[in-house]
């Protein structure tokens, strides 16, 4: 039988099967792999499945959103996005919520994470500081998954979603996989600057609403 995908809303109740689908996702990824391995594996698998477990606990507390696509109920790919219209207000409250949270996090990494992690936090996402953006947080496929267009599907789900939201001027998003850039430029994306964060690049892009398809 071939895939019947679905692309739907994740709710807390799904948050072992996101965790578990981004740790993979993510297992060779640069940025995961300069933050959290230090040789050990199951020391990177620690560290990775708190972070993603705690990026999963901040989108609800930060109002960002959390989408998935799934074949025949499994979930296969998924991704969290900033949105450009959530209050002040809201923002403050949730991150005082998400205190806890945070300080949860830092007993399971090291210092020296704990200080890559904040640097990273604060240049991450810094240009679309001024515009009303839409900003990917994070987009995965389960790596047995990956190479079937579910990425793709993902990426135009967000783009139809933005085309149709009057206050946004498009996505922006930053990757450190330097292979990622030619897949995102081929959809439309720009990339606007790069920068140097210790050992790996940040390369930040954007397409804008006039692009969107």
């Amino acid at each position: 039988m071939g895939s019947e995908y679905s692309i739907k809303r994740l709710d807390k109740r799904e948050k072992s099967s996101f965790v578990a689908l981004m740790v993979s996702s993510f297992e060779k990824d640069p940025l995961f792999v300069y933050l959290f391995d230090d040789g050990d594996h199951n020391r990177f698998q620690y560290r990775a499945r708190a972070f993603v477990s705690f990026l999963f606990d901040k989108s609800f507390f930060l109002l960002e959103e959390i989408w998935g696509i799934y074949d025949k109920g499994r979930l296969v790919g998924a991704y969290i996005i900033e949105l450009p219209n959530v209050k002040r207000t809201d923002k403050i409250i949730g991150g005082l919520l998400l205190l806890s949270g945070i300080v949860k996090l830092m007993t399971k990494l090291s210092l020296s994470t704990i200080a890559k992690l904040n640097k990273y936090m604060k240049v991450s996402r810094s240009h679309v500081k001024n515009g009303r953006f839409h900003y990917l947080i994070m987009i995965g496929v389960l790596p047995a998954e990956q190479g079937k267009g579910i990425g793709t599907m993902l990426i135009y789900h967000i783009l139809k979603q933005v085309n149709e939201e009057q206050n946004s001027n498009g996505v922006a998003l930053d990757t450190e996989n330097q292979n990622n850039l030619d897949y995102y430029k081929k959809i439309g994306f720009t990339l606007n600057s790069e920068y140097q964060f210790g050992e790996i690049t940040i390369y930040r892009m954007k397409i804008t609403s006039v692009c969107l398809i």
